[in-house]
């Protein structure tokens, strides 16, 4: 089958390594974009997408991250771009939507040459009052649960190849 769309998905990889130059403003905004466009809960549209870019902020959800994860290593991989993805506990499918827009926002990434990583203990990082505290200096409801955070940047080397796909996975009735 040839067709971009698909080629993206089968295509994408999880980047670890990142080169230092930030991401231009017009991918960024394309990534988010898609975000917002993502499939959610009865359309309810409540994912919130953080776009951090300034180092300082950045280095602190850096040692946040490692902190949980118990580690001095940069959880992010080094990249200069972290989306974090926050979603209203008001629908009961706020993680399934906050995923959905992580997993589009790594499609669309991809697809604009861009690398990506999904990044965990962003729920643990957003309910502790440092990170209560940053989302109240960032303008965003105490009460958003976070989902996730998305490692952003220009791949430092080429993707990892797929590794063969497990068989056994696909029942059809």
């Amino acid at each position: 089958m040839e067709n971009k769309t698909y080629e993206t998905i089968l295509g994408r990889r999880s980047i670890r390594s990142f080169q230092p130059r930030q991401v231009e403003e017009g991918a960024l905004e394309a990534v988010l974009q898609a975000g917002l466009y993502a499939p959610c809960g009865h359309g309810s549209q409540l994912v919130t997408l953080v776009a951090v870019q300034d180092p300082a902020v950045r280095a602190r959800l850096s040692a946040m991250n490692a902190a949980i994860l118990g580690t001095d290593n940069d959880p992010y991989y080094g990249a200069p771009t972290i989306v974090v993805v926050l979603s209203s506990p008001e629908r009961p499918t706020w993680v399934e939507d906050g995923s959905c827009a992580l997993t589009v926002m790594m499609e669309a990434a991809h697809a604009l040459g861009l690398g990506s990583c999904w990044i965990h203990r962003a729920r643990q990082m957003f309910d502790s009052p440092e990170g209560k505290a940053l989302l109240q200096a960032w303008g965003v409801p105490e009460d958003m649960r976070g989902v996730g955070a998305l490692s952003l940047g220009y791949p430092a080397g080429a993707a990892p190849k797929a590794p063969a796909r497990k068989p056994g996975r696909v029942f059809r009735v």
